[in-house]
């Protein structure tokens, strides 16, 4: 493991991670620590990130390829990604842990976890839509 000093930057993104639910972009996390560190790069906030992630102290979500989202909730759980807006929230639900056994009868390797997206219309995006038809 390893042994880092203390930087004040990336305990300040590690707070505006740990403060958001909506699992921002090193973009929207940039935008909000350039108000504390006005000095600070985007290097440094993908740097920190990415740090943060191989600490285990943040996860990491490949969505669509582009834009990678972070989210400060470690622990197993799923994910709801709007196609309208594209908005991430987190899935309050059980954890399926039989699908790893289900999935494990099409592999000869051993399955140690999953993650799983689940995609569709927000209820913002879907009350806009129903508005317009309105």
């Amino acid at each position: 493991m390893k042994t880092l000093k203390y930087s004040r930057q990336r305990e300040s993104i590690k707070r505006c991670l740990m403060s958001r639910s909506d699992h921002p972009t090193a973009d929207m996390v940039y935008a909000d620590i350039k108000k504390e560190y006005p000095n600070v790069s985007l290097g440094t906030v993908y740097r920190n990130l990415n740090l943060l992630v191989e600490l285990k102290e943040a996860s990491r979500l490949v969505i669509d390829g582009k834009n990678d989202r972070f989210d400060a909730d470690t622990s197993p759980h799923y994910h709801f990604i709007c196609r309208c807006c594209g908005a991430v929230s987190d899935l309050p639900m059980m954890r399926l842990h039989d699908v790893e056994r289900l999935a494990s009868v099409y592999t000869n390797g051993e399955i140690e976890e999953h993650t799983m997206l689940f995609y569709g219309r927000c209820e913002n995006c879907t009350k806009k839509e129903t508005n317009k038809i309105s």
